[in-house]
Parts: C-alpha cells; sequence; structure tokens
C-alpha cells in the first residue's frame, strides 16, 4: 500500500511539474505556470466523471 501512495504521489508531482514548464516555456509567465499546474487535475478530474 505504501508503494502505491508513493508512486500516485510522485505521478501528480510529475504531472504538475510537467504542466507548469511547458506552459512556461509557452507563456514565460510564473502565474500562468502556476495556474496551469493547479487547474490540470481539475481536468483530469471532469474526464474521469465524464467518461
Amino acid at each position: 500500500m505504501s508503494k502505491t501512495i508513493t508512486a500516485a504521489s510522485n505521478g501528480i508531482g510529475m504531472g504538475s511539474a510537467l504542466a507548469m514548464i511547458l506552459s512556461w516555456s509557452i507563456n514565460h509567465s510564473i502565474l500562468w505556470a502556476i495556474l496551469h499546474g493547479i487547474f490540470g487535475w481539475f481536468y483530469v478530474v471532469y474526464f474521469a466523471i465524464m467518461h
């Protein structure tokens, strides 16, 4: 169980980091990078509920 929680936690961190890096490379704005890192997970939840 501990390995599953760690893997999920690392996956969430990697996904947010990737969203923020890509946002920074496109927009060159810290605010947009932070918002994309946070709001990216709202889309994941929406997709999981709708499909």
